[in-house]
């Protein structure tokens, strides 16, 4: 029997409650594959677990995104193959030298894709895909805001966008960041001045669609920068959950659209799955997306890659490998 390990939290806290621990490698069951990892994304949401903030019981098998080779197959799985290279982003076990992962939840990582690069990537892309395709078809002759355009979500859709023709006013929290962004309208103005920056790029026309993840800080800018019937898309928190909010308050605004999506219901098949994954690797073959690495951890390394994050020392994405 081989011997695996992974980092987990015992108990909630701050990075320092991250161990290893050995594990016998179990073997696949039915519908599921086992995958040694190759590679490991680290997200925010990871320190969420880590600290208590998101419900997971102890101990807690911390990551959500790895890529790997599969080394076997459980029974009645007969869409993959033993040494294909596949990922997912499904919560539970992703800081861990061999995993077990439902086949359904499992996308194929094309060859020419390196497994840092599709670990670095799914999530945010797989994000940026719904959100720019399927949310609201966004499309030549469109007029899209982006909130936080130079953050993980935001450096992929900026560029999807304008693949696909959209005019896009892209939004930053700094004129350093806004220096990274794409394209011809990138501000990083306060929240405040937002809409007027927005009216005079638009000539008052204003957009038919908000992409918003930072929240409650940015919601009444992003509501004011809607045209008429426009689109607005809240899809994260990074600056806290928007406040309830009253029907009446989407009426008086121009008759608003409003929604908050996941991408779990955008992928919620195999072969939906496949398919947003297909439109991403294609994009990063084709270099329309470049995702960017700005350091590598050991996985064992866990805690320390949790500091550099909490504190804003890193940039672009940041993995783990085994």
């Amino acid at each position: 029997m081989t011997t695996g390990y992974r980092m987990i939290a015992r108990t909630h806290g701050g990075p320092e409650v991250i161990e290893r621990e050995d594990f016998d490698v179990p073997f696949p069951g039915p519908g599921e594959v086992l995958i040694e990892t190759e590679a490991v994304g680290l997200n925010f949401i990871d320190t969420y677990y880590r600290k208590g903030l998101y419900a997971d019981p102890l101990p807690i098998k911390l990551g959500s995104e790895s890529v790997g080779r599969i080394v076997a197959l459980g029974d009645g799985v007969s869409e993959f193959s033993i040494g294909e290279r596949v990922g997912t982003t499904h919560a539970g076990g992703a800081y861990a030298s061999h995993r077990l992962i439902k086949a359904a939840q499992a996308m194929r990582i094309p060859e020419a894709i390196a497994p840092e690069i599709a670990a670095a990537v799914m999530l945010k892309g797989l994000t940026a895909c719904y959100l720019a395709e399927d949310t609201f078809a966004a499309d030549k002759g469109h007029v899209a805001l982006v909130h936080s355009a130079a953050g993980g979500v935001g450096s992929l859709l900026v560029p999807w966008l304008l693949d696909r023709g959209v005019t896009v006013i892209a939004h930053t929290g700094s004129a350093e960041k806004a220096a990274q962004v794409p394209g011809d309208h990138v501000l990083h103005c306060p929240f405040a001045e937002l809409p007027e920056a927005v009216r005079d790029i638009t000539r008052g026309e204003m957009c038919h669609v908000v992409y918003d993840g930072v929240g409650a800080a940015s919601w009444t800018a992003s509501l004011a920068s809607l045209r008429k019937r426009g689109f607005m898309v809240t899809y994260g928190n990074a600056s806290g959950p928007v406040p309830p909010i009253a029907p009446l308050e989407l009426m008086k605004a121009g008759s608003i659209y409003l929604t908050r999506p996941t991408l779990a219901d955008y992928v919620a098949t195999p072969e939906q799955l496949a398919i947003s994954a297909k439109k991403l690797f294609d994009r990063i073959a084709k270099g329309i997306l470049k995702p960017y690495i700005g350091q590598t951890f050991r996985l064992e390394e866990a805690a320390e890659a949790h500091r550099a994050l909490e504190s804003r020392a890193t940039t672009g994405s940041t993995i783990l490998v085994p």
